[in-house]
């Protein structure tokens, strides 16, 4: 299971997509809410329970919240009508202020996923280490920030241009995050989990390779080159 990076970027991956897609039609404000609704997920059981444990909460508060998120029904209770309900009403408020702008069998057996499953920590109940707390925050707040700074600071671009430098806002922070994991893996000894028990090493290489370059394919043959305007004149 990822941890919030690969969930956060993955979201915004795919909302920054849609985003040129449809000519800005999917927005950046629908793209930063898809991209926080993300977190609200698995990881919320986590999360809260270092939260929980961290202010005083004390053990358990976590892990119940994270049972009762995922089951199907519950989860429509807890977060699903309430989240629906906050963003309607934060995006009317954030528009009257003119903050927003309103436009194969294998079973898991195989080599592949044998290794993406190494990424993650499995010995024992994985530590909160303080320092992975901080790089993990870190990074996930410059990828929130930065793509705020884009798409609203300099909201004088073009939305191709503001599509552009998110994906290469997107592609320097988990270049960053998984060189983090990779040295919490690979250099450092005895080895430590990376970002709690998640693989997020090995979702990262997957989802590179078989869901993020295979759209941006997709999204590249939409845009054929005009060969008639670089023909160069005889």
């Amino acid at each position: 299971m990822p941890g919030p990076g690969p969930h956060l970027m993955y979201a915004m991956s795919s909302g920054v997509a849609l985003t040129a897609l449809s000519n800005g039609r999917f927005g950046p404000h629908h793209t930063l809410t898809y991209t926080l609704n993300a977190f609200f997920g698995p990881d919320i059981g986590s999360f809260s329970e270092w939260l929980g444990s961290t202010i005083g909460f004390g053990f358990g508060f976590g892990s119940g919240l994270a049972d009762a998120i995922h089951h199907p029904f519950y989860y429509v209770l807890i977060l699903g009508i309430p989240l629906c309900f906050f963003y309607s009403w934060l995006s009317s408020f954030l528009l009257r202020r003119s903050l927003l702008h309103s436009l194969s069998g294998e079973n898991g057996h195989s080599s592949m996923y044998t290794w993406i499953l190494s990424t993650g920590w499995w010995k024992t109940r994985a530590p909160i280490n303080p320092d992975a707390v901080v790089v993990v925050g870190l990074l996930c707040t410059c990828l929130l920030g930065g793509f705020i700074y884009i798409n609203r600071v300099k909201s004088s671009n073009t939305i191709k241009q503001q599509s552009n430098q998110s994906v290469k806002l997107i592609l320097v922070l988990a270049s960053l995050y998984c060189l983090w994991c990779v040295s919490q893996i690979y250099w450092v000894n005895p080895r430590r989990p990376a970002v709690g028990e998640e693989a997020d090493l090995g979702i990262f290489v997957f989802l590179a390779t078989y869901l993020f370059l295979p759209h941006y394919l997709c999204i590249l043959s939409t845009h054929p080159r005009d060969l008639e305007a670089e023909q160069i004149p005889l």
